[in-house]
């Protein structure tokens, strides 16, 4: 039993990395459902597709490398805010991740955005992980 989904979402992706593996299913949710087409649009993994198992369901990813260097495309990906200890942020206080060039995911009241959407709508929330 897994009492903190999306840190084993992070870490199964963090040790497919890791391993160098092309793809990594993980098992579904709706909130990690989200983070992955969020990761997918701001270019850190090359590609997802959602598969039903009529139980839970899983979540294919196929992880980004850089095809001279064959670095990948996420090179951190950290759990901010968890069961036990919930970070929150206001609107005026959102963080910056790697001066700008990463990203922060938050799930707000707008849904699960990332830390500029979340700016340029005036909205604050839980900060679930930075990506860079």
């Amino acid at each position: 039993m897994v009492t903190d989904p999306i840190a084993d979402f992070l870490t199964r992706i963090r040790n497919a990395v890791a391993a160098k593996h092309r793809v990594v299913e993980i098992p579904s949710s709706n909130l990690k459902k989200e983070i992955t087409k969020i990761l997918h649009d701001k270019g850190f993994i090359l590609n997802y597709k959602f598969v039903d198992d009529n139980k839970q369901g899983v979540i294919k990813i196929a992880l980004k490398y850089n095809s001279l260097t064959k670095q990948p495309a996420i090179t951190s990906l950290k759990r901010v805010s968890s069961p036990g200890l919930r970070k929150y942020t206001g609107a005026k206080e959102l963080p910056r991740v790697l001066n700008g060039l990463g990203l922060a995911i938050l799930s707000t009241s707008k849904g699960v955005i990332t830390d500029k959407e979340a700016s340029r709508e005036n909205v604050g929330g839980e900060i679930l992980c930075f990506v860079h």
